[in-house]
């Protein structure tokens, strides 16, 4: 019998400006159980593991830099949890009230058959209009379909429909909860890159649910530079086609075109009031990550084209691991 019901597992590294709010938000849940709260630092030097250290109510785990993976080192805190259900938070994700938690672990105490949960992202106040919108839009469109989805809603859509798939494996740790019963059958990947999206398609093609929390709410954005953004893109287009197998914007012309149609729509777009107003700023900055989103995911698509140093350059994930 496990100590706790749940447990908060954050990965952290050089998270002073963020991570002290993120746990006082955690740290507040209001739950009929208790849970317990535990951070893995690899390697911070701005004063996060000292932080960290003087915090009675968290568990520091300290791991070299070097030995972080992002299925790994999620697989160490999951191990470390003496709780039936591990929860899963980025170190910028900020739950938005005191009943995240709650919710996530009512969302998997539905159906024993529930291997994982995940939660709504919204944009910090902060955020681009843009952004907010994108994020909004997003999450919204998980609303169209049934709160708990396994393969066998239609198994024959599963094997012809890749975008069908890719709905069924969407899943995303900065906001997430699993049943530690089921991990410990099925661990995550000791991959680079999308652990969460290839844990949940092997879950669910092992004939698990997934389910989707839209009450358990996290602050969680990002308004990318455009090499940021064409470098995330490349690492994302070039391991969804060693994962899965989709070539994201694979042809050149295409991706030109795409380009040029996002542009027009960054200057042309009418936003919801909602997300205030709309500067040429914004339009201008919308207009270069749109067009660093397509030419990374073409990049990225082709990657087996490129000289290995650019490919190198291009990547984050390499230099994550190599630093």
């Amino acid at each position: 019998m496990a100590r706790y019901k749940a447990a908060v597992v954050i990965p952290a590294k050089n998270a002073m400006q963020v991570l002290p709010q993120v746990l006082d938000k955690v740290l507040a849940q209001r739950t009929a159980w208790p849970f317990e709260v535990i951070v893995i630092d690899s390697g911070s030097r701005d004063g996060t593991k000292e932080f960290l250290r003087a915090e009675s109510r968290i568990r520091l785990i300290e791991i070299a830099p070097e030995s972080f993976g992002h299925g790994r080192t999620r697989n160490q805190g999951v191990a470390a949890a003496d709780a039936e259900f591990v929860a899963f938070l980025t170190h910028d994700a900020e739950p938005v009230d005191e009943h995240w938690l709650a919710k996530l672990v009512e969302a998997a105490e539905r159906d024993e058959r529930i291997a994982g949960v995940f939660g709504r992202h919204i944009a910090y106040p902060s955020a681009s209009p843009f952004t907010r919108q994108d994020l909004d839009q997003h999450f919204r469109g998980f609303l169209q379909h049934p709160l708990v989805v396994h393969k066998a809603l239609d198994a024959e859509k599963y094997q012809r429909d890749e975008g069908w798939r890719q709905f069924l494996h969407f899943y995303s740790d900065n906001n997430s909860l699993l049943r530690k019963a089921v991990w410990e059958k099925i661990p995550y990947p000791d991959v680079e890159f999308a652990e969460d999206q290839l844990w949940a398609r092997a879950v669910i093609e092992a004939g698990y649910h997934k389910a989707y929390a839209p009450d358990a709410v996290v602050y969680h954005s990002h308004d990318y530079s455009f090499t940021e953004q064409l470098r995330r893109a490349f690492d994302e287009s070039r391991n969804f086609t060693k994962y899965f197998g989709y070539r994201l914007s694979p042809n050149p012309r295409q991706a030109i075109a795409a380009m040029g149609k996002f542009t027009w729509q960054a200057f042309r777009q009418r936003l919801d009031p909602a997300y205030g107003p709309v500067t040429f700023t914004d339009r201008l900055s919308r207009a270069a990550q749109r067009i660093a989103l397509v030419s990374g995911h073409c990049l990225g698509a082709n990657h087996s084209k490129l000289p290995q140093g650019l490919a190198d350059r291009l990547s984050l994930d390499n230099r994550l691991f190599k630093s």
